[in-house]
């Protein structure tokens, strides 16, 4: 039923931006892809590659899913119709997929979160993560797992070339 998201599927797709603190406060349970409900001028900002998805998170409201705290600036070009940098906005799910989200975030201890944005054929997509956070000790981990598998990768290729 989730469909797996991948940003990279054809030539004409074009991440705008990513959450790369998202991997490090939490963990990843699951991926979706939606859509967002937005205005031209959001569009024509977002074709810059302008938008900022640090402090960015979704929440389930009334059965409707809400893209909070995502800033895409003002349209450089635009007049009295710009939009708001920091608006909600709706995303874009099916019904089965939201019912779903809201009951393992009401069971669990778990958060929405949104991890790139993307454009998909021409249409802006969110990358959302149902996530838990880590704990300190988790990312401390984290870290020191992801530094002895540099060192290994280091020391083959080292024994690759013949420098040891």
């Amino acid at each position: 039923m989730a469909k797996k998201a991948d940003p990279t599927r054809s030539s004409n797709n074009r991440v705008i931006a990513t959450n790369r603190r998202a991997r490090h406060n939490y963990s990843i349970l699951e991926t979706f892809e939606a859509g967002i409900a937005l205005v031209g001028t959001e569009v024509k900002s977002l074709r810059e590659g302008q938008a900022s998805l640090t402090d960015a998170f979704a929440t389930v409201d009334d059965g409707e899913v809400w893209l909070r705290n995502l800033h895409i600036p003002e349209y450089h070009h635009g007049t009295w119709t710009n939009h708001a940098p920091r608006r909600n906005r709706k995303l874009l799910l099916h019904r089965k997929q939201i019912d779903m989200l809201t009951g393992k975030i009401r069971d669990g201890n778990l958060t929405l979160v949104p991890l790139s944005l993307y454009f998909t054929d021409g249409k802006v997509k969110v990358e959302l993560a149902l996530a838990r956070g880590k704990q300190a000790h988790d990312k401390r981990q984290d870290i020191a797992r992801r530094d002895a598998q540099r060192e290994v990768a280091r020391e083959l290729g080292r024994r690759a070339k013949g420098m040891t």
